[in-house]
Protein backbone atom coordinates (compact mmCIF):
# COMPACT_ATOMS: atom_id res chain seq x y z
CA UNK A 1 0.00 0.00 0.00
CA UNK A 2 1.52 3.41 -1.34
CA UNK A 3 1.35 6.69 -1.32
CA UNK A 4 0.44 8.53 -4.52
CA UNK A 5 2.48 11.77 -5.84
CA UNK A 6 0.63 14.54 -6.61
CA UNK A 7 3.50 17.04 -7.39
CA UNK A 8 6.89 16.78 -6.65
CA UNK A 9 9.43 20.03 -6.91
CA UNK A 10 13.16 21.17 -5.35
CA UNK A 11 11.13 22.14 -2.27
CA UNK A 12 8.34 19.90 -0.95
CA UNK A 13 6.01 16.78 -2.27
CA UNK A 14 2.27 16.82 -2.28
CA UNK A 15 1.18 13.08 -1.65
CA UNK A 16 -2.26 11.60 -1.30
CA UNK A 17 -2.13 9.07 1.80
CA UNK A 18 -4.15 5.66 1.84
CA UNK A 19 -6.41 5.09 4.35
CA UNK A 20 -4.78 2.07 6.49
CA UNK A 21 -1.65 3.21 5.96
CA UNK A 22 0.97 4.62 9.04
CA UNK A 23 2.16 8.16 8.31
CA UNK A 24 5.74 7.26 10.91
CA UNK A 25 6.15 4.17 12.70
CA UNK A 26 7.33 3.88 16.05
CA UNK A 27 9.58 1.23 18.03
CA UNK A 28 6.86 -1.28 19.00
CA UNK A 29 5.33 -1.27 15.41
CA UNK A 30 7.24 -3.17 12.52
CA UNK A 31 4.64 -2.66 9.78
CA UNK A 32 6.00 0.21 6.54
CA UNK A 33 4.75 3.72 7.31
CA UNK A 34 4.40 6.58 4.88
CA UNK A 35 7.87 7.86 5.83
CA UNK A 36 9.92 3.96 4.56
CA UNK A 37 7.81 4.67 1.36
CA UNK A 38 9.25 8.42 1.12
CA UNK A 39 13.06 7.55 1.98
CA UNK A 40 13.05 4.73 -0.26
CA UNK A 41 11.47 6.99 -3.15
CA UNK A 42 13.81 10.35 -2.08
CA UNK A 43 17.06 9.36 0.11
CA UNK A 44 17.35 13.58 0.00
CA UNK A 45 14.17 13.55 2.53
CA UNK A 46 17.16 11.98 5.49
CA UNK A 47 17.88 14.69 8.04
CA UNK A 48 14.98 17.32 7.02
CA UNK A 49 13.44 18.72 9.86
CA UNK A 50 13.61 18.47 13.75
CA UNK A 51 13.26 14.41 14.02
CA UNK A 52 15.15 11.86 12.25
CA UNK A 53 11.93 9.53 12.56
CA UNK A 54 9.86 11.92 10.73
CA UNK A 55 11.49 13.77 8.43
CA UNK A 56 10.32 16.48 6.29
CA UNK A 57 6.67 15.86 7.98
CA UNK A 58 4.39 18.54 8.29
CA UNK A 59 1.72 17.03 9.79
CA UNK A 60 -0.10 13.79 10.07
CA UNK A 61 -3.12 11.83 8.97
CA UNK A 62 -4.12 8.78 11.05
CA UNK A 63 -3.68 5.32 9.54
CA UNK A 64 -7.69 4.90 8.97
CA UNK A 65 -7.90 8.19 7.23
CA UNK A 66 -6.78 9.31 3.73
CA UNK A 67 -5.41 12.16 1.73
CA UNK A 68 -3.12 15.20 0.78
CA UNK A 69 -0.02 15.76 2.41
CA UNK A 70 3.05 18.31 2.12
CA UNK A 71 6.28 16.58 3.12
CA UNK A 72 9.41 19.49 3.07
CA UNK A 73 12.04 18.00 1.01
CA UNK A 74 14.62 21.26 2.57
CA UNK A 75 15.00 22.69 5.49
CA UNK A 76 14.34 25.89 4.42
CA UNK A 77 11.23 24.75 3.20
CA UNK A 78 10.63 22.86 6.33
CA UNK A 79 10.94 25.68 8.41
CA UNK A 80 8.69 28.33 6.06
CA UNK A 81 5.84 25.16 6.51
CA UNK A 82 5.73 25.08 10.09
CA UNK A 83 5.43 29.06 10.67
CA UNK A 84 2.90 28.99 8.06
CA UNK A 85 0.89 25.76 10.17
CA UNK A 86 2.21 27.78 13.87
CA UNK A 87 0.33 31.12 12.20
CA UNK A 88 -2.26 29.09 11.28
CA UNK A 89 -2.43 30.08 7.39
CA UNK A 90 -1.92 26.75 6.21
CA UNK A 91 -5.64 25.83 4.82
CA UNK A 92 -6.26 22.40 5.75
CA UNK A 93 -10.37 20.76 4.41
CA UNK A 94 -11.90 17.57 5.01
CA UNK A 95 -14.86 15.69 3.65
CA UNK A 96 -16.68 13.70 6.24
CA UNK A 97 -19.47 11.50 6.57
CA UNK A 98 -21.28 11.57 10.37
CA UNK A 99 -23.76 9.62 11.83
CA UNK A 100 -27.26 11.21 12.22
CA UNK A 101 -28.84 14.38 10.71
CA UNK A 102 -27.27 17.47 11.64
CA UNK A 103 -29.58 20.41 11.79
CA UNK A 104 -27.56 23.14 11.87
CA UNK A 105 -25.81 24.50 8.31
CA UNK A 106 -22.50 25.40 10.21
CA UNK A 107 -21.05 25.47 13.44
CA UNK A 108 -17.58 25.44 14.82
CA UNK A 109 -16.92 23.02 18.22
CA UNK A 110 -14.14 24.37 20.23
CA UNK A 111 -13.92 21.64 23.00
CA UNK A 112 -10.62 21.52 24.44
CA UNK A 113 -8.70 18.17 23.95
CA UNK A 114 -6.83 15.92 26.11
CA UNK A 115 -4.90 12.25 26.14
CA UNK A 116 -8.44 10.51 27.59
CA UNK A 117 -7.87 8.46 30.75
CA UNK A 118 -7.89 5.14 28.47
CA UNK A 119 -4.35 6.00 27.06
CA UNK A 120 -4.98 5.41 23.46
CA UNK A 121 -7.56 7.88 22.48
CA UNK A 122 -8.63 11.75 23.11
CA UNK A 123 -10.99 13.54 24.70
CA UNK A 124 -12.87 16.63 24.78
CA UNK A 125 -12.77 18.49 27.79
CA UNK A 126 -16.23 20.72 28.88
CA UNK A 127 -15.73 24.47 28.29
CA UNK A 128 -16.50 24.73 31.77
CA UNK A 129 -16.28 23.36 35.34
CA UNK A 130 -18.12 23.93 38.43
CA UNK A 131 -19.51 26.98 36.93
CA UNK A 132 -16.04 28.41 36.05
CA UNK A 133 -13.68 28.30 33.09
CA UNK A 134 -12.06 24.68 32.46
CA UNK A 135 -8.19 24.71 31.50
CA UNK A 136 -7.79 21.22 31.12
CA UNK A 137 -6.59 20.07 27.80
CA UNK A 138 -5.59 22.31 24.88
CA UNK A 139 -7.42 24.79 23.20
CA UNK A 140 -8.93 22.88 19.46
CA UNK A 141 -11.05 24.65 17.11
CA UNK A 142 -13.18 22.58 14.47
CA UNK A 143 -15.26 24.44 12.11
CA UNK A 144 -17.94 22.98 9.45
CA UNK A 145 -20.73 23.47 7.19
CA UNK A 146 -23.27 20.90 5.62
CA UNK A 147 -22.65 19.39 2.21
CA UNK A 148 -25.50 17.29 2.01
CA UNK A 149 -27.85 15.76 4.41
CA UNK A 150 -29.23 12.67 4.39
CA UNK A 151 -32.33 10.77 6.05
CA UNK A 152 -29.69 9.30 8.86
CA UNK A 153 -26.40 10.66 7.88
CA UNK A 154 -24.56 14.03 7.30
CA UNK A 155 -22.10 15.06 4.55
CA UNK A 156 -19.63 17.64 5.90
CA UNK A 157 -16.96 19.88 4.69
CA UNK A 158 -14.55 20.04 8.12
CA UNK A 159 -11.27 22.73 8.62
CA UNK A 160 -9.21 22.55 11.09
CA UNK A 161 -8.15 25.62 12.69
CA UNK A 162 -5.72 23.78 15.17
CA UNK A 163 -3.88 20.69 14.67
CA UNK A 164 -4.69 18.29 17.55
CA UNK A 165 -4.21 14.79 17.72
CA UNK A 166 -7.78 13.03 16.71
CA UNK A 167 -9.36 16.36 16.47
CA UNK A 168 -11.98 16.14 13.96
CA UNK A 169 -13.08 12.52 15.07
CA UNK A 170 -13.36 13.75 18.79
CA UNK A 171 -14.90 16.93 18.08
CA UNK A 172 -17.57 15.70 16.30
CA UNK A 173 -18.23 12.56 18.43
CA UNK A 174 -18.27 15.23 21.11
CA UNK A 175 -20.77 16.80 19.30
CA UNK A 176 -22.84 13.99 19.18
CA UNK A 177 -22.29 12.91 15.45
CA UNK A 178 -19.05 10.70 15.36
CA UNK A 179 -17.37 9.38 12.14
CA UNK A 180 -18.84 6.91 9.83
CA UNK A 181 -16.24 3.75 10.69
CA UNK A 182 -14.89 5.36 13.30
CA UNK A 183 -14.93 2.25 16.03
CA UNK A 184 -12.88 4.47 18.51
CA UNK A 185 -15.09 7.10 19.19
CA UNK A 186 -18.28 5.52 18.17
CA UNK A 187 -21.16 4.90 20.85
CA UNK A 188 -22.69 1.57 21.10
CA UNK A 189 -25.49 2.39 17.79
CA UNK A 190 -22.76 3.49 15.84
CA UNK A 191 -20.46 0.69 15.91
CA UNK A 192 -22.85 -1.90 15.45
CA UNK A 193 -23.91 0.68 12.07
CA UNK A 194 -19.93 0.46 11.62
CA UNK A 195 -19.82 -3.38 11.46
CA UNK A 196 -22.62 -3.76 9.27
CA UNK A 197 -21.45 -0.83 6.77
CA UNK A 198 -17.92 -2.64 6.78
CA UNK A 199 -15.96 0.09 4.93
CA UNK A 200 -12.52 -0.70 6.48
CA UNK A 201 -11.43 2.97 6.86
CA UNK A 202 -13.19 5.90 8.89
CA UNK A 203 -14.75 8.64 6.18
CA UNK A 204 -12.81 11.32 6.54
CA UNK A 205 -10.31 12.28 3.80
CA UNK A 206 -7.98 15.84 3.54
CA UNK A 207 -8.82 16.73 0.53
CA UNK A 208 -7.81 20.52 -0.23
CA UNK A 209 -4.69 21.83 0.89
CA UNK A 210 -3.75 25.45 0.74
CA UNK A 211 -0.19 26.91 1.74
CA UNK A 212 2.27 29.34 0.46
CA UNK A 213 5.54 28.12 -1.74
CA UNK A 214 9.04 29.80 -0.47
CA UNK A 215 8.30 32.34 -3.91
CA UNK A 216 5.46 33.58 -2.17
CA UNK A 217 2.92 32.32 -4.47
CA UNK A 218 -0.08 30.78 -2.87
CA UNK A 219 -0.56 26.83 -3.82
CA UNK A 220 -4.45 25.02 -3.81
CA UNK A 221 -4.49 21.35 -4.46
CA UNK A 222 -7.88 19.52 -4.41
CA UNK A 223 -8.33 15.44 -4.67
CA UNK A 224 -11.54 13.72 -5.13
CA UNK A 225 -13.26 11.27 -2.74
CA UNK A 226 -11.67 7.50 -2.62
CA UNK A 227 -14.14 5.28 -4.92
CA UNK A 228 -15.28 3.02 -1.54
CA UNK A 229 -16.30 6.74 -0.12
CA UNK A 230 -18.09 7.30 -3.33
CA UNK A 231 -20.20 4.24 -3.13
CA UNK A 232 -20.85 4.20 0.26
CA UNK A 233 -22.62 8.16 -0.29
CA UNK A 234 -24.71 6.10 -3.62
CA UNK A 235 -26.30 3.31 -0.67
CA UNK A 236 -27.31 5.09 2.31
CA UNK A 237 -30.19 7.18 2.72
Amino acid sequence: MRYKLIEKNKDYLIINKPAGLLTHGAKHIKEKSLIDFLLADCPELSGVGEDDSRPGIMHRLDKLASGLMVIALNNESFFDLKRQFQERTINKYYTALTFGKIEKDEDEINFPIARSSKGYKMAAMPLTKKGEANFEGRNAKTKFEIIKRYINYSLLKVKTETGRTHQVRCHLAAYGHPLVGDDLYASKKTKIKNQKLNLGCIFLIADELEFTNLNGERKKYKIELPDELKKLLKIIK
